[in-house]
């Protein structure tokens, strides 16, 4: 007789309204595959961790247990707030980037994305307004989703999110509206766009808090990762009001998972209140393991070794999309971070390739994992430039271009016919004339049905498509 046991789901009618419309992380999803020997990853945000000195790492470990005090300390419970000596390393630090705080105005979490999770916990009520960039962190967007808020989100270019829009969506929501919350932001080669927000549109940002009356949150976990230019102002160094959130994931390691949340003291007291409920205190291990890292290693001569191979692959990563990409895709130009951001024509599905990229082996993150509404962004992708060797970036570039130019090359079939109005020759010219890739949707339900058709390798459609072509060259040779 068969041993199978089939179990069922008898708790869906008793989960939570919230958790039902949660979405899964497209990245998390990815993990699996990316493992696979034969498939290179673009899709993670992982730091190239076999850079780090093994001799740094030993010390700062043997320094959190070697000695029966700090054992005390490391494998005990500990503050809420988080270690009181790693909150003044970590103020010391911030003061490098022009932030002044005090190590009480700092509470440690268990990385920033518990931060995240304790902001929304603590503002958000169900349909309260956030505002955020568009595309955004996904990891913030399962964060706030939890609490069921209705996300704004306002497209950037390359200076960063567009305070023209801002502002006009602002006005809509009108001045002193309760349900308006907080604006998150990335300011510093954000994720996924890896644009960096000018300092014009920072000091906007903040004039417009003010005047609106929301609270601003600055995620800044790639700040210190920059490879060309010069430095930006945190906007927690323009105004103290603000709530920073940091980590040292991308300087030492997300396995130790620390990151932390420097504001006001009265906005503190409020995060320290919902993390007692979440999990009463971080690891004390992993707090004093950091704490020595940062004040008994020379880890900025680290960071350097990370900034200096990161450069070299995001440069390989441009070279090889300049190399293999088709001319109907762009993206943007990153000075630092891990991320850049590759926006194809609009009638371009990057939800729907990523089978077909597995295939070639090769992933990415579709765009519209970025987006509130899981639809918006779906002619775009996330790539990242932090993990592999130039030599496999390179070839996941090479890879990746075939994908797209094997589904491009039935569109344009399609295109050059006339069947998808709204993309002919003199249509295309005027989408390439236009400022921001925002500006350009798909409005045509008859786009959308053609490009299902084509898609789906419709015969009858294509048989209309060449009839189109042989027509109009019988039109042309007349």
């Amino acid at each position: 007789m068969s041993s199978a046991h089939i179990t069922f789901d008898t708790t869906g009618d008793k989960i939570a309204r919230r958790v039902r419309k949660m979405r899964p992380s497209a990245v998390r999803n990815l993990f699996a595959a990316a493992t696979r020997d034969d498939v290179i990853s673009l899709s993670g945000g992982m730091p190239a961790v076999s850079l780090l000195p093994a001799e740094d790492i030993r010390r700062a470990t043997l320094a959190a247990i070697e000695e029966p005090s700090a054992r005390a300390v490391s494998l005990q419970y500990g503050p809420t707030d988080g270690l009181a000596g790693l909150r003044a390393v970590l103020a010391d630090m911030m003061r490098d980037l022009g932030i002044r705080v005090k190590p009480e105005q700092v509470l440690v979490t268990t990385g920033a994305q518990e931060a995240l999770s304790l902001i929304a916990e603590a503002f958000i009520d169900p349909d309260d307004i956030i505002i955020t960039e568009g595309p955004t962190y996904l990891g913030a967007l399962q964060a706030f989703s939890a609490f069921e808020p209705d996300v704004r989100a306002i497209p950037f270019d390359d200076e960063g999110m567009r305070m023209d829009l801002l502002e006009a969506e602002l006005k809509r929501i009108g001045k002193g509206n309760p349900r308006l919350k907080f604006c998150y932001t990335i300011p510093n080669f954000q994720n996924p766009g890896g644009v960096t927000m000018s300092a014009d549109r920072r000091r906007r940002l903040l004039e417009l808090a003010h005047e609106y009356d929301f609270l601003l949150v600055e995620d800044d976990p790639y700040g210190r990762l920059r490879y060309d230019g010069g430095h930006q102002v945190p906007l927690k160094a323009m105004d103290d009001s603000v709530i920073y959130l940091g980590t040292i994931s991308k300087m030492l390691g997300p396995g130790l998972r620390t990151g932390w949340v420097a504001a006001p003291e009265a906005v503190l007291a409020r995060i320290n209140l919902v993390k007692q409920g979440a999990d009463l205190c971080g690891s004390a291990f992993d707090q004093l393991v950091v704490q020595h890292y940062f004040s008994d290693i020379p880890w900025q001569k680290t960071l350097q070794k990370f900034i200096g191979v990161y450069k070299e692959r995001r440069d390989a990563m441009l070279a090889a999309l300049e190399e293999y990409f088709p001319p109907e895709a762009t993206w943007t130009h990153p000075e630092g971070g891990m991320f850049l951001w590759i926006t194809l024509p609009d009638y371009m599905d990057t939800d729907s390739m990523l089978a077909e990229a597995l295939e070639s082996g090769v992933t990415y993150v579709p765009g519209n994992s970025f987006f509130p509404d899981g639809v918006t962004g779906k002619n775009s992708m996330r790539v990242n430039f932090s993990f592999e060797t130039p030599e496999s970036i390179t070839e996941a570039i090479r890879r990746l271009a075939g994908v797209i130019e094997e589904r491009l090359e039935l569109y344009r079939v399609f295109i050059n016919a006339g069947a998808l109005p709204g993309y002919g020759k003199e249509a295309v010219m005027a989408e390439n004339e236009r400022e921001n890739w925002n500006d350009v949707l798909v409005a045509s339900e008859e786009n959308e049905e053609a490009v299902m058709q084509a898609r789906d390798g419709d015969a009858a459609q294509i048989d209309i498509a060449e009839q189109k072509v042989e027509a109009a060259e019988e039109k042309a040779a007349e």
